[in-house]
């Protein structure tokens, strides 16, 4: 496919495993923003696993976008030619002052800096390149020292693959920044690659660096280590301790932390979309008078449309939006359904979301809903289109075990469809309120405990077995949305940001 190039554009979007190979979810937020800024040029970058993770692209690209880049981070690359190499003595200083910073940032405060010295030698033939990093003296005497100092598992070879594996990346990101189009402001998505790309692109070019994190990377990728089974443990079964984690976990979940730290520290306005993630931004090394919240909005005239098309009475149908992964917790959603068509037999449960990112997972979810006899009335739907979809549904679920502040419940409450969700991101304050004048408004649904199947069944049965209390909560929820959660107010408070940053000088 021929995607659009440009010479210059005002900002550079920087995205990692979303728009536009993504549907859904933040995707949904990237392409309403687009779109809500048409008088701004937009400049993408699409970071990837590898090609085979994405089919095409999902969205049609609007207008605005005048050029986009498409990388994998984990696809072949041409690796430098093999030489000797003794290395620069006074860059691995710095390398080892880096590492010491991010080892133990109350006592190093130095971090900003020393990675700002370490820039301009990752260049090819640099003295922190990568020919440097794979091949010299000063390279390998490093990784073993670490080794020696801090690496609790009994296997060289895999911490030295591990070490490799992990930061290989980070010469590509530098190589994308080095030739990235000129922009007027950065605009991150995430912390992880995509923000460390932001802060190199940031340091090289002293444009401002903006910074969106609908959840919080950081915890999000220590829930996928916890889970991932690629990640090895050589230590024997009397060696294991069961309360630690495994070494190599611990040393993926301290690299991602890292990422998230330079971000932080290079970025101008680090918006969060609540205010506990704020607070957690802030805990994990944000400055906090470089922080905000902007809560997400929804097009709420889109979805009020909807509310004429619903049968006279909420259908007993019970709708999951989302991805089919293990962070929704899709398995808990399917246990509840087993209650409730026990005592509602007529009842649907259906998942609407694309189902290609982890084929195992969905294969389990599949087997589950076999296994428990639910395949009349449980259904996976794919992706669809929001606006077919919600008039069908009378219930939203969201069983996740971590989330921001889903569209998916605006969406629906905009729709006039309460929901039950599990007790995650900022999912009370979207059900009950935030202040007292929000909690004023009522419930528009129910709260439940992550991976409590019974409790989720409960407080559904409750909602669609008692029409009084349906009504009320799609009235709190249309009321709530109406009032604290449109896209006119999300517009304008990043506007007031662009605006900001692009009346800066680099």
């Amino acid at each position: 496919m021929n995607f659009p190039r440009a010479e210059s554009a005002d900002i550079g979007l920087l995205l990692e495993g979303t728009f536009p190979y993504v549907s859904g979810g933040v995707s949904s937020w990237v392409n309403q923003i687009i779109r809500g800024f048409p008088h701004y040029k937009f400049a993408l970058v699409f970071i990837g696993s590898q090609p085979e993770d994405y089919g095409d692209i999902k969205y049609a690209l609007p207008d605005n976008v005048v050029h986009l880049e498409v990388h994998y981070l984990n696809s072949k690359q041409e690796m430098p030619a093999v030489l000797p190499i003794k290395g620069d003595a006074k860059v691995f200083a710095n390398v080892r002052r880096m590492h010491e910073c991010f080892r133990f940032p109350a006592t190093h405060k130095d971090g900003l800096e020393t990675f700002r010295k370490l820039i301009p030698e990752m260049r090819a033939g640099g003295g922190a390149g990568l020919d440097t990093f794979l091949y010299s003296e000063e390279s390998w005497a490093f990784v073993k020292e670490k080794y020696q100092q801090h690496c609790s598992d009994p296997s060289f070879v895999d911490y030295f693959w591990t070490v490799r594996s992990m930061h290989t990346p980070v010469w590509m990101l530098a190589e994308i920044a080095r030739n990235f189009i000129p922009v007027r402001a950065f605009h991150t998505v995430s912390t992880g690659y995509a923000g460390l790309l932001g802060a190199l692109l940031k340091e090289r070019t002293g444009c401002p660096l903006i910074l969106s994190e609908h959840g919080i990377y950081t915890k999000e990728r220590k829930i996928d280590l916890f889970q991932a089974q690629w990640v090895r443990d050589n230590r024997n079964v009397f060696q294991r301790d069961p309360t630690e984690i495994s070494y190599f976990r611990q040393l993926w979940i301290r690299f991602f932390q890292t990422l998230g730290t330079r971000c932080y520290d290079s970025a101008d306005r680090i918006v969060a979309l609540f205010e506990a993630n704020r607070l957690r931004q802030v805990e994990d090394g944000a400055v906090a008078e470089r922080t905000c919240n902007i809560p997400n909005g929804v097009n709420v005239p889109r979805f009020a449309a909807l509310r004429a098309l619903r049968p006279a009475s909420p259908p007993p149908v019970l709708c999951l939006i989302g991805r089919v992964v293990p962070i929704k917790d899709i398995k808990t959603y399917i246990r509840a359904m087993r209650t409730i068509v026990n005592r509602m037999p007529q009842a649907e449960g259906w998942i609407a979301g694309p189902e290609d990112e982890d084929p195992d997972y969905v294969a389990e979810c599949r087997d589950l809903v076999d296994g428990l006899g639910l395949n009349d009335n449980v259904k996976f739907l794919g992706f669809q289109q929001m606006t077919e979809l919600l008039p069908k549904v009378g219930l939203g679920v969201l069983s996740s075990i971590s989330e921001g502040l889903p569209l998916v419940l605006l969406e629906g409450f905009a729709a006039g469809v309460p929901a039950v969700s599990t007790d995650v991101g900022s999912c009370h304050q979207l059900i009950y309120g935030l202040d007292e004048a929000d909690r004023a408004l009522g419930a528009a649904g129910r709260i439940v405990g992550i991976a409590d199947p019974q409790a989720l069944a409960e407080a559904a049965l409750e909602l669609l077995g008692d029409e009084a209390a349906w009504r009320a909560a799609s009235e709190a929820g249309i009321k709530r949305v109406e009032t604290y959660y449109t896209q006119e107010r999300m517009f304008d408070s990043y506007r007031a940001i662009y605006d900001e940053a692009l009346s800066w000088r680099a």
